[in-house]
């Protein structure tokens, strides 16, 4: 019997070969389509919205979106084609080919991931390749606490997670419930609790 074993896509290939319409990554080799609910959506929008406002009221040097494609690589090597929730760049970056489709090889400022079923792709796996490719700044926003105890706590409760890079590279935690304010190093003025993002 002779096996065959579908070639891995490197991330170009991906770009070349992903659908035009909906939403994927690229995820060991293969495309992978990215789907959500509205609950989810609506969380992510409100986010969007919110770091919009914050760009327009204090013309901060950014461009925000939810079609970002980035490449990141796995501790093992793998390429990996990744599309934050919400994505925060450097607008000279973003502009700097505005003929390009939305795909960056360079680190964005901020990521936001959205938790969904697969949680542990955010809690491990894009931490991981994040912290490595140096985004400076990445948030989970766990509003279904579906992730691990040992990050929500006992009982477990919805949360927005801020991870910035410190002097060394890693990424250090800090964990926002309830009516906490959100503190972001990207957007300082930033006024929302987490109540009002998990809720949204």
């Amino acid at each position: 019997m002779t096996t065959f074993t579908k070639p891995k896509l490197t991330f170009e290939q991906f770009l070349d070969q992903c659908p035009e319409e909906g939403f994927y990554e690229l995820i060991d080799g293969e495309i992978v389509e990215v789907r959500s609910t509205r609950n989810h959506d609506d969380v992510a929008n409100f986010i969007l919205f919110g770091f919009y406002d914050e760009i327009r009221q204090f013309n901060l040097n950014f461009v925000v979106n939810n079609t970002a494609v980035f490449r990141t690589i796995t501790a093992k090597g793998i390429e990996q084609g990744r599309k934050p929730d919400v994505s925060v760049i450097d607008r000279d970056l973003w502009r700097s080919n505005r003929s390009a489709y939305a795909a960056l090889e360079q680190p964005i400022q901020l990521a936001v991931e959205v938790t969904s079923t697969n949680w542990e792709d955010d809690y491990i796996d894009k931490l991981d390749e994040y912290q490595r490719l140096g985004i400076q700044e990445y948030w989970i926003v766990d509003y279904l606490a579906t992730g691990d105890r040992k990050y929500l706590g006992q009982p477990k409760e919805p949360t927005v997670f801020v991870f910035l890079l410190n002097a060394d590279g890693e990424y250090e935690r800090n964990a926002f419930k309830g009516s906490e304010r959100i503190i972001s190093q990207t957007f300082p003025e930033l006024k929302l609790t987490a109540e009002q993002i998990l809720t949204a």
